[in-house]
C-alpha cells in the first residue's frame, strides 16, 4: 500500500525519509510552492536543510492527488489537521489516516483520532506519537513509537508497514491514551521550561514531572485509557524527552517565559493550545489539573511564572 505525508514541516520529511530507506516512494504534499520546488529539483526541504532526499521522495501542491495514497501520515499542526482534512474532496473510504501531531483540539476538544473519524469517517484513524525529534529520526538513529490504531487489524498493517530499521513501533488500541499522553507531556514541559529559567532547579523540575504525570493520567482514566498506556513511549517516555531537552519547542518555549524573554513566534508551540483546551475539558469533567491550568494562565499571560509557582506551592498538603 501506498504512503504519502501531508504536511513538508520536519517531522513528516524526516519519516518520509526513514521509510524512503527502505524502499518506499513516498510522496509529500506541501502548500508552499517553493517548498515543492525545493524538494523536487534540490532534494532538499526547508526544515531539514543539511539533508539530502533521495529521488523516491516527491512533493506536491495537489492535495488530492497525494491523498490518494493509501496510507497517509498527517504531519500538520494540530489546531490545522481539521482544515487540512476539509482541503481533501474525497472521503478516504478504508484509508489509513495515521496523525502524526499532538495536541487537543480547540474546537471539538478531542485528540487527533477524534478529529479524523469527524472529518472523514469512512478513514481508519490512527496515531502515531511518542518520545522523538524529527532530526534523530532523518539521521537514522534509533528510535521508538507508539501506533495506537482501535482497529487492531489495521493497527498490525501499519505497524509492519512503517516500521523500519532504526525507527521501532510498538502497537496499542489504545488511541485516546496514546493521543493524551503526547497532547498533555507538551503542556508540562512548558512548566519545566519556565521552572528552569526561573532558575528554580533540577529537584523542582522533577517534582513538576512527577505531578504532572499524575495529572496526566489522572484526565486519561476519566477519559477511558489505560493507565499502562501513559506509562509506555506515548506518556512517560515522551514527557521524559520533552521535559529535558531543549530540542523540544514546548521546554524552550517555557525557558523563555522563566527567563522574561521573547520566542520566535513562528514557532509552532503545541502545548499552549494544548494547555488551553485541557483548561476547558477539565472545567467539563470536573477534575483538578492545576499545573495544566497554571500553564494555561502564565502562556496568556494573566499569569506570571512566580505567581504560578507560588500558587502551586501553597496548595493545600494533600496524599500522594
Amino acid at each position: 500500500m501506498s504512503i504519502a505525508v501531508l504536511g513538508a514541516g520536519a517531522f513528516g520529511t524526516a519519516l518520509a525519509l526513514s521509510l524512503s530507506r527502505e524502499g518506499h516512494a513516498v510522496r509529500i504534499w506541501a502548500r508552499d510552492p517553493e517548498t515543492v520546488a525545493s524538494i523536487n529539483e534540490a532534494h532538499r526541504a526547508p526544515r531539514l536543510p543539511d539533508i539530502a532526499l533521495p529521488d523516491s521522495i516527491t512533493a506536491s501542491t495537489d492535495i488530492d492527488d497525494v491523498a490518494q495514497a493509501g496510507t497517509l501520515l498527517l504531519a500538520v499542526p494540530m489546531q490545522a489537521l481539521h482544515a487540512t482534512l476539509a482541503r481533501v474532496e474525497a472521503p478516504l473510504t478504508g484509508q489509513r489516516l495515521v496523525a502524526c501531531c499532538k495536541g487537543v483540539d480547540l474546537t471539538e476538544l478531542t485528540g487527533p483520532t477524534g478529529v479524523i473519524a469527524h472529518a472523514k469517517p469512512e478513514a481508519i484513524p490512527a496515531i502515531l506519537t511518542g518520545p522523538s525529534f524529527a532530526d534523530d529520526i532523518a539521521r537514522d538513529l534509533p528510535t521508538a513509537l507508539t501506533l495506537a490504531c482501535a482497529d487492531d487489524a489495521a493497527g498490525k498493517a501499519l505497524q509492519h508497514q512503517l516500521s523500519t530499521g532504526a525507527l521501532r513501533l510498538y502497537r496499542t488500541t489504545d488511541t485516546i491514551g496514546a493521543e493524551l499522553g503526547g497532547a498533555l507531556k507538551n503542556v508540562i514541559a512548558i512548566a519545566c521550561g519556565a521552572c528552569i529559567g526561573e532558575g528554580l532547579g533540577d529537584s523542582a523540575r522533577a517534582a513538576l514531572m512527577t505531578r504532572g504525570f499524575a495529572e496526566m493520567t489522572r484526565l486519561a482514566a476519566k477519559l477511558g485509557a489505560k493507565p499502562e498506556t501513559l506509562a509506555g513511549l506515548s506518556g512517560l517516555g515522551d514527557l521524559a524527552l520533552t521535559c529535558t531537552s531543549e530540542l523540544s519547542r514546548n521546554y524552550r518555549f517555557g525557558l523563555a517565559l522563566g527567563r522574561g524573554e521573547v520566542f520566535d513566534a513562528s514557532l509552532t508551540v503545541e502545548g499552549v493550545k494544548t494547555a488551553e483546551a485541557v483548561r476547558r475539558l477539565a472545567e467539563r469533567l470536573e477534575i483538578d489539573l492545576p499545573i495544566c491550568a497554571m500553564v494555561h494562565e502564565v502562556g496568556a499571560r494573566d499569569t506570571s511564572v512566580a505567581e504560578a509557582i507560588r500558587y502551586l506551592l501553597n496548595r493545600p498538603l494533600k496524599e500522594e
